[in-house]
Formats: C-alpha cells, sequence, structure tokens
C-alpha cells in the first residue's frame, strides 16, 4: 500500500511542478505577445532602425542574428562531430579519455560571459579579427562546442556495436563502417543537438557583447569583418540602456516576440528532424 501511496506523491510532486513553471512560462510568453504583436509589420521586419531607434525596424539585427548563427555552425559543427566520433569510436577507454569527457563537461557550466571575455582575448585582441561578426561567431562557436561534442556522443552512444560489427564482418574498414553505418544512424540525434544548440546560441548576449555587436550601426550589416547587430543585445539596449525607455517599450517586446519565433523555429525544426528520420527508420 505504502508503495502506491509513495509513487502517486511522486507522481503528484512531478505533475505540479511541471504545470507551475509551464504556467509561468506561459504567462511571460502571452505578456510578449499581446504587447509585442502590434509592433510586428513588414516595415518592422524589412526597414532599419531610425530615429534614434525609437522607429523604423530590426531588420539589420535580424539579419546579424542569422548571419552569426552560420558562423557558429560552419565553426563548431565540424569539429563538435569528429571530436565525438574520436572519443566514441577510436579513443582508448583509459584516465586520458576520461579527463578529456569531464573536461568537455565542464566547459559546458561555464558562464557565457567568460567566454565572451576569453574571445575577446583571443579573437579581438589575440588574432587581431578586431571587434567583429567573425569574432562574435567564433567565440559562440566555442560556447557550442561543449554542447556539440557532448550530444554528438550520446547519439553514437546509442548504435548498437552489433551494426559496427557486422560492417566488419562483411570487409568494410572501420573508417567506413563509421561512415556509411555509425554516423547515418546516429544523424538525428546528431541534427536534434546541433540544431537546439545553435537556438541557444542564437539567443545568447554575453558571448558577443565584447566581440563585435553593436546597437546601431549606419553601414552593411552584412560584412564579416566589421561590427553588427544582433537580436538578444538589440532587445538588451532597448529594455535597459536606451534614453527613452518608456517610448520603445513596444519595440522591445516586438524585438523579443521576434526572438522567441526564431529560436522557437529552430527548435521546432529539431524535433521535426527527429520525427522524420524516426518515421523513415520504421
Amino acid at each position: 500500500m505504502m508503495k502506491y501511496v509513495r509513487s502517486f506523491l511522486e507522481w503528484f510532486i512531478l505533475i505540479v511542478c511541471t504545470g507551475t513553471v509551464l504556467l509561468f512560462l506561459g504567462v511571460i510568453i502571452l505578456d510578449i505577445i499581446v504587447k509585442g504583436w502590434p509592433a510586428i509589420s513588414w516595415d518592422f521586419l524589412s526597414q532599419k532602425p531610425t530615429h534614434a531607434m525609437t522607429s523604423g525596424g530590426i531588420f539589420p539585427a535580424i539579419a546579424g542574428t542569422v548571419l552569426l548563427t552560420i558562423i557558429t555552425a560552419v565553426f563548431c559543427i565540424p569539429f563538435g562531430v569528429c571530436c565525438a566520433v574520436y572519443l566514441n569510436e577510436y579513443a582508448a577507454e583509459n584516465n586520458l579519455t576520461r579527463i578529456i569527457r569531464a573536461s568537455i563537461r565542464n566547459l559546458s557550466g561555464i558562464p557565457s560571459i567568460i567566454y565572451g571575455l576569453f574571445g575577446l582575448a583571443l579573437f579581438v585582441q589575440g588574432l587581431n579579427l578586431g571587434t567583429s561578426m567573425i569574432s562574435a561567431g567564433l567565440t559562440l562557436g566555442l560556447l557550442s562546442l561543449p554542447y556539440i561534442v557532448t550530444t554528438s556522443e550520446e547519439a553514437l552512444r546509442r548504435i548498437p556495436n552489433s551494426m559496427r560489427e557486422a560492417a566488419l564482418g562483411v570487409g568494410a574498414t572501420q573508417f567506413e563502417s563509421i561512415k556509411d553505418v555509425v554516423l547515418p544512424s546516429a544523424l538525428p540525434g546528431i541534427l536534434t543537438g546541433v540544431v537546439l544548440t545553435l537556438s541557444r546560441a542564437a539567443g545568447e548576449t554575453a558571448p558577443i557583447l565584447f566581440t563585435g555587436v553593436a546597437f546601431f550601426i549606419t553601414g552593411n550589416s552584412g560584412e564579416f569583418n566589421q561590427e553588427f547587430m544582433a537580436l538578444p543585445y538589440h532587445l538588451y539596449m532597448l529594455s535597459t540602456q536606451h534614453q527613452a525607455i518608456e517610448q520603445v517599450r513596444p519595440l522591445a517586446y516586438g524585438t523579443a516576440l521576434v526572438l522567441i519565433v526564431v529560436v522557437f523555429l529552430l527548435s521546432l525544426s529539431a524535433f521535426y528532424i527527429r520525427y522524420k528520420y524516426s518515421k523513415n527508420d520504421k
């Protein structure tokens, strides 16, 4: 009897905690939608800011966020997946490998502002890349790298060893078995982790704060070697640092809504990728 009571209490506490979190999340999102939707228009999405950021649109910030995410993906995905393949398929199970894995997981817990300071020291000053989109993208790539390695390795671990042994049994080399059997089977999990990591990176402010983001630029926002605008920093400035906060508050809510939609679409694509590949495997 006590076993059933304990099980019921555990489920009840879990449901209450989950419902409380979802309730507060729903209230916040609903508030942003209600206050941000009136600001959404084609002009808001396609034009540059004007009149000291009190009117106009956020197109440079949207373009900067998209380009920044692309740079981050180009840098972190190949390195992260290759590192995961090495750790799971080639590295021996010894103390060195365990230390490497522990270090990667510890890097995932470092505050993002530390990555921003490291990117400032390494990319902006050390490599003389200056405050630019490249510096910011590489910094976000370093931030995303531990997550890519961890999620990719977990996806590779889920592949049964029997599939590797079957490939080796028909004459394939280890590299061929990984390329033709293991990686295609682990691709749904890898892609899901990649997309979720990039959606998190797209909403980061601290890592790009010192490496290239600007509140307002007058030149071309698509050049990689110059400062750029991004939605997270633009929202931060409109909400806390603008000289007319009350006047630009509707624009801030509109920017927050656009950022949430961008992150939501990236997350939704991750679930779609997993669903599509899972359906194909059946």
